[in-house]
């Protein structure tokens, strides 16, 4: 098969003319094509890999398109890397909202079966110290998909502080690393560490009874 049947994007986009049609709006990017290369990225990586021995010519032929399908999608390896991450993310679940208990439940049951997730876990300890080594990826990275998560955990604490749950004079960024640490810390971290069922519920438990009010609380 010729690469232009294997890959119809291939053939127009080495056919136009670089900087002179970069006004110009080309056809919708396939998802097709976007998935193959995502998905070309992973495997390589899971057959060992190393991200500096990826080049987007190497992709490209995994991926089985062209070189130029490959580049109008993403300027360099770095910003690919950044989508092959994304791609590693599931949606955030919806919290049940009956207690702020249950919630926090939620939230770390959800990390806690990402972890379970082989394929994402190693595959995002390697992403993860590839884009940390470039800011602004790493803050792109961050302010879509990490913020939006914590975001959701703090916004939980401060009804466990509205509702007198959480006591008031503790920094809440703090409290909630308290919470997610742990989980992170055996998914990313220790790997041969178990995440056994109920591990949710007994970090959430055990964190709670120390940052409830008592008397040493109301006390200071």
């Amino acid at each position: 098969m010729t690469r232009a049947a294997q890959d119809p994007e291939a053939t127009a986009a080495e056919a136009e003319p670089g900087p002179a049609t970069a006004g110009r709006r080309g056809r919708p990017r396939s998802a097709e094509a976007d998935s193959a290369i995502i998905e070309a990225v992973l495997r390589l990586l899971e057959d060992g890999v190393s991200i500096g021995e990826l080049s987007m010519e190497r992709i490209a032929r995994e991926a089985g398109v062209g070189k130029a399908t490959v580049y109008r999608r993403w300027p360099g390896k770095s910003a690919l890397m950044l989508d092959v991450m994304r791609s590693l993310d599931a949606q955030s679940p919806r919290l049940p909202g009956d207690s702020v208990r249950d919630d926090l439940v939620c939230l770390l049951e959800f990390l806690r079966r990402r972890g379970l997730a082989k394929r994402n876990s190693a595959l995002l300890r390697t992403l993860v110290s590839h884009v940390q080594a470039q800011p602004e990826l790493w803050a792109e990275y961050h302010d879509t998909v990490v913020r939006a998560r914590h975001e959701a955990l703090l916004g939980v604490l401060r009804r466990g502080v509205a509702n007198g749950e959480i006591r008031t004079d503790r920094d809440l960024e703090t409290i909630a690393d308290l919470f997610v640490g742990p989980m992170l810390a055996r998914a990313m971290l220790h790997e041969h560490k178990e995440l056994p069922e109920g591990l949710a519920e007994d970090i959430v438990d055990m964190v709670l009874e120390g940052v409830r009010p008592g008397p040493r609380a109301a006390a200071g």
